[in-house]
C-alpha cells in the first residue's frame, strides 16, 4: 500500500509539472505576456474592489500567483479559482485554472497532499473540457493526467487514447498533436515528430502553442538521446515556423551547448532572450560563458537567472547559486 501511495504521489507531481498555467484570454493577458506582473495585479485588484466576482480579474489573480512561482500563495490562488467557478460555473477557464492550481499544489506538497488532489485535478480539467470542447489547453492537461496517473487514480493509456479519438471530432489538428504527446510517452520521438508536423493549427493560438511545445519536447528528446542532427533539424523547423517565439532558438542553443559548441550556442540563447527573456535562457547563457571562461558575463547572467519570474526550478536555482560562489571566489 505504501508503494502504491508513493507511485500516485509521483504521478500527480509529473502531471502538475506538465500542466503549467496557460494564459487565459482575459483583458490582463497583454500585461502578463509582457511580464508586467505588478501592473496586471494592480489592475485586477482594482477591478475586484468594485466587482468582487469578476471572472477575468479572478483568473488573472490566480494566474499571477502561478506565473510568479509564489508557492506560499497557492491557497489564495485556489480560492480565486473556486470563486471564479462559483460566480461563473459554466465558464470553462475557471475550472481549468483550478486544475492548474491544484496541480501546482500537488508538486509543492507532501505525498498525501498529492494523493488528495488527484481526483480534484482530473475533475477540474474534465469539467473544463465538458463545458468547452474547444478548450484545447484543458484537453491537453486532461490527456497528461491520463498518461501520468495510475489506474487507481483514474489514469490509463486507454483513456488517453479515447480522449484523442474524441478530440478528432472537434479538431483534427488537436487530435494529431495529442497523439504526438502519447507517442512521446511511448518514447517514440520520430512518430511524435510526424504527428506534430501533420497538424495545421490555423489561426488557433492554443493549437499553435501546443504544436510549439510538442515539437520542442521532440527536439529535447533527441538531445537527450544524443541525436543532435535530428534535434537541430526540429529546432530549425520550429524557428522557421514560429520566428517570433523563443522555443526554436532556445532549443537550438541547448542542442549546440550539449555538443560543447558554446560560442554558437550563445548566439541562439541571446536570440531567445531578445524574443522572450527568461530565467532559463540567462542560466544557460551563463553556463556557456562560464565554459568559455568569460567570468564577468557568466556572473551577470547567473545573477539575472536568479531574479527572473517565473523562477528557475529548485535544482537549477541551487546550481546557479553554486556557480556564482565558484565564479566569485
Amino acid at each position: 500500500m505504501k508503494l502504491l501511495q508513493t507511485l500516485i504521489a509521483m504521478s500527480i507531481t509529473s502531471i502538475a509539472m506538465m500542466t503549467a498555467p496557460a494564459a487565459s484570454a482575459h483583458e490582463y493577458e497583454a500585461l502578463m505576456k509582457a511580464k508586467k506582473y505588478a501592473e496586471a495585479d494592480k489592475a485586477a485588484t482594482a477591478k475586484l474592489s468594485t466587482d468582487p466576482n469578476n471572472a477575468d480579474a479572478l483568473l488573472a489573480k490566480a494566474e499571477l500567483i502561478l506565473a510568479e512561482g509564489k508557492l506560499d500563495k497557492l491557497d489564495d490562488a485556489a480560492k480565486y479559482a473556486e470563486q471564479c467557478i462559483s460566480a461563473q460555473p459554466q465558464m470553462s477557464e475557471c475550472h481549468e485554472m483550478l486544475g492548474n492550481v491544484l496541480g501546482t499544489k500537488a508538486t509543492s506538497g507532501n505525498m498525501f497532499a498529492a494523493m488528495s488532489y488527484a481526483g480534484k485535478i482530473h475533475d477540474a480539467f474534465f469539467k473544463a473540457v465538458e463545458l468547452d470542447p474547444k478548450n484545447f489547453n484543458a484537453r491537453n492537461s486532461l490527456l497528461q493526467y491520463y498518461l501520468q496517473a495510475p489506474a487507481i487514480a483514474g489514469g490509463g493509456k486507454s483513456k488517453a487514447q479515447n480522449l484523442v479519438l474524441e478530440t478528432a471530432k472537434v479538431s483534427t489538428a488537436a487530435s494529431n498533436l495529442m497523439q504526438a504527446t502519447i507517442d512521446l510517452s511511448d518514447k517514440n520521438a520520430s512518430r511524435a515528430e510526424t504527428n506534430a508536423l501533420s497538424a495545421i493549427p490555423g489561426n488557433v493560438e492554443a493549437l499553435a502553442k501546443l504544436q510549439r511545445n510538442v515539437l520542442f519536447t521532440v527536439g529535447a528528446t533527441y538531445v537527450q538521446e544524443k541525436k543532435y542532427a535530428d534535434a537541430e533539424r526540429v529546432f530549425s523547423d520550429l524557428q522557421q515556423r514560429y520566428p517570433d517565439k523563443y522555443q526554436g532558438s532556445y532549443g537550438m542553443g541547448r542542442a549546440l551547448q550539449e555538443q560543447g559548441k558554446h560560442k554558437d550556442a550563445i548566439n541562439w540563447f541571446e536570440k531567445s532572450l531578445s524574443i522572450d527573456a527568461s530565467a532559463a535562457s540567462h542560466y544557460r547563457l551563463g553556463q556557456c560563458q562560464q565554459a568559455l571562461n568569460d567570468k564577468p558575463k557568466a556572473i551577470s547572467n547567473f545573477e539575472k537567472a536568479l531574479t527572473y519570474k517565473p523562477p528557475l526550478s529548485k535544482k537549477l536555482r541551487e546550481d546557479a547559486e553554486t556557480q556564482l560562489k565558484t565564479l566569485k571566489s
